[in-house]
């Protein structure tokens, strides 16, 4: 069999082979170039073959890079987003394997993230956040070592602190409900939750009466 033509797709870095003058298979222009293919060139069905799983296992890679591009992801993850993608269960299994060498892939490094991350942009329960990483498949004990610092005192606290604005001149009633669903929906504990309501609305309370003050 002989290639008959290469055709460059347009607005991808991939490249049609014809063999015989009949649509053979696509594949990674960079791939394409690595092999020498070229017009006139002979190959068997065996290389052709090989050339597909070997494009199959590259695009795998780099779209597993391209996800990892974003943020962190959990084996678990991985696992699922490629899955979705369609790559076959040994070729995700591959590429796993071939992300955890090169260091990419780490679950207890991505719980470490996922807490940090959680407890700075989004604060909430030592609980809550332990729960999403088992979630992630991240294991018990990395889970439960991971959060172990966490003060979910502070986390309420900081989490009511961003809602302060928008619950500003509600009566205590409508301010304890909504600010106090808000913060169980984060996980935090009734105890946890009380304290907080008390500790904001008396510096709500301080802030009015220092507005309200005649100026000397």
């Amino acid at each position: 069999m002989i290639i008959t033509s290469l055709e460059r797709q347009r607005r991808r870095r991939r490249v049609n082979v014809y063999v015989d003058g009949r649509f053979a298979l696509a594949l990674a222009l960079g791939l394409a170039q690595e092999k020498g293919l070229h017009s006139g060139m002979t190959v068997s069905e065996a290389e052709l073959q090989a050339l597909r799983e070997e494009d199959e296992r590259q695009s795998a890679y780099e779209a597993a890079l391209r996800l990892l591009s974003y943020r962190p992801r959990s084996e678990k993850e991985m696992r699922m987003r490629l899955g979705r993608r369609g790559v076959p269960p040994a070729l995700v299994d591959e590429t796993v394997e071939r992300l955890r060498r090169a260091h990419y892939l780490d679950d207890g490094a991505f719980a470490q993230f996922w807490t940090e991350s959680r407890d700075r942009v989004s604060p909430r329960s030592r609980g809550l956040i332990r729960r999403e990483l088992l979630f992630k498949g991240i294991d018990a004990e990395t889970a439960a070592s991971t959060v172990e610092g966490l003060d979910d005192e502070g986390a309420a606290y900081r989490a009511a602190a961003k809602r302060l604005h928008a619950l500003e001149g509600l009566d205590y009633d409508v301010f304890r409900r909504r600010l106090g669903g808000f913060l169980t929906r984060r996980g935090f504990g009734y105890d946890v939750v009380r304290r907080t309501l008390e500790r904001c609305w008396s510096e709500m309370a301080a802030g009015s009466q220092s507005e309200a003050a005649p100026q000397k």
